[in-house]
């Protein structure tokens, strides 16, 4: 396969959502997600702190539109002259940082912000951008999701729900679009992808699109089963992709270097499939998760997307869960 550069992430980003990879206990005996997390005490805090500290990095792209990188997912802005428009919000505790670079694109107020799903580090920030009485606009289930306790289970973490001024007012089940001014901002749900809330947002005329945590760009992504995620529906959602773009859109990714394009996610899509089937080839075989590990199914891909903190092993782990082996 060819090799393409690597760009291994920075420590801004080094979100909560990528932080679900296992770890060998001192013994040697390969600790579960769960076990992982409940070793590695305060994980949640740790990452909050991190992120109160951490730079943001501002990519300016076309059509008055930016990207700002290091609080969680990565942060499109798109500059009207009323208002900001955020696609995903980051993490309240980069509000410092965050707020800085907003101010440092230009005075206008925010006034709108999507969420691509319901993820800590994609709409926590919603909290502190509930000040500037924004209209949030997600999917259904992102709203659900952080109406109330959430638990999952590969952080071993339960999330509080935000409180009401937090949550998306603006919701639809499987389209939407918005229209501001010369502005036309699409959105549709994947179904059951990276969770069950993902959308992807299309700025129409800038020819830009956020697929959210459907496209983790030079990593391993994480899976959410415990909200609705899966393998298959990952691919469904990489597919979905390739269909929506050309050779001149610009593709922003949830995790991973923020920028990238059309052959970014054929990559993606092929390395989705190429190790779901040879996990599920090996699963067909009887052989049990631990050996499937240990036959290294992802070693042709790792060199490329192996690098951060969903390893090989644990992503092994997370698409032996969610393929069949009949």
């Amino acid at each position: 396969m060819t090799r393409r550069p690597h760009h291994p992430p920075s420590r801004r980003g080094f979100c909560l959502c990528c932080l679900a990879a296992p770890a060998l206990a001192a013994t040697g005996v390969w600790l579960t997600p769960s076990q992982a997390f409940a070793a590695a005490q305060g994980i949640v805090d740790r990452i909050k702190a991190a992120a109160a500290e951490a730079p943001i990095t501002v990519h300016r792209l076309r059509g008055d539109v930016a990207v700002l990188e290091g609080s969680g997912g990565n942060i499109v802005v798109l500059l009207r002259p009323d208002g900001k428009l955020l696609v995903d919000a980051g993490i309240s505790v980069s509000q410092r940082q965050l707020g800085a670079a907003l101010a440092a694109l230009g005075p206008q107020p925010v006034t709108h912000v999507i969420n691509t799903h319901w993820h800590f580090d994609h709409a926590n920030g919603n909290e502190w951008l509930s000040r500037f009485s924004p209209t949030i606009i997600a999917h259904e289930n992102t709203r659900r999701h952080l109406s109330s306790m959430q638990r999952v289970e590969d952080w071993d973490f339960d999330f509080a729900p935000l409180p009401p001024a937090a949550l998306p007012g603006e919701v639809f089940a499987a389209e939407h679009t918005l229209t501001l001014k010369g502005n036309t901002i699409s959105m549709r749900h994947y179904g059951p992808a990276h969770t069950d809330s993902d959308i992807a947002v299309r700025l129409v005329e800038a020819d830009i699109l956020h697929v959210g945590d459907t496209f983790w760009n030079g990593v391993y992504p994480f899976i959410d089963y415990s909200t609705g995620g899966s393998i298959d529906g990952s691919i469904r959602a990489a597919e979905a992709n390739l269909a929506a773009t050309n050779d001149r859109t610009v593709v922003i990714a949830g995790h991973g270097a923020p920028v990238s394009n059309r052959a970014g996610l054929l990559a993606y899509r092929d390395m989705l499939v190429g190790i779901r089937d040879r996990v599920a080839a090996l699963k067909r075989q009887g052989m049990s998760v631990t050996e499937i590990v240990a036959a290294k199914p992802t070693a042709d891909w790792d060199a490329n997307w192996g690098g951060f903190v969903i390893d090989p092993a644990f992503f092994t782990r997370l698409v032996a869960h969610g393929v069949s082996d009949a």
